[in-house]
């Protein structure tokens, strides 16, 4: 049996990510802070978060996706005061409408409908 440890993988060019033949990874994730001032907590490929209002964010990636045919899922935390768990819709920021290959919206709506700012947003990009 062989086994492969590593800290860092990096290109031979000396990018990162690094694309898995055979594999599926994420490309990118983020875990961020959405709200007060929004701020990346950690991330893999997400430069940084632009807040565009309540409940309403776009997330940049430090090197862009090959199209913008990726699958972005999120999920976020539930906060006290707030009138349930949230739904997050992907690629609804209200800015750009539609995603890019250099960043995507996410649009955090709770039950009743309204756009709630989430203490904690959580996304995964697979491609």
């Amino acid at each position: 049996m062989s086994e492969l440890r590593a800290d860092t993988i990096t290109a031979s060019n000396g990018t990162s990510p690094v694309t898995l033949t055979g594999q599926t990874a994420a490309k990118a994730w983020v875990n961020f802070n959405g709200t007060g001032t929004v701020a990346i907590r950690e991330s893999a490929n997400a430069s940084s978060i632009t807040d565009n209002g309540t409940g309403n964010y776009t997330v940049n990636f430090t090197t862009a996706m090959t199209d913008a045919n990726y699958c972005a899922v999120a999920t976020g935390d539930f906060t006290l005061g707030t009138d349930g768990l949230p739904f997050l819709a992907v690629n609804s920021d209200g800015t750009s409408g539609s995603k890019t290959t250099s960043n995507f919206g996410v649009t955090s709506i709770v039950p009743s409908f309204t756009l709630s700012d989430v203490q904690g947003l959580y996304i995964s990009v697979f491609r």
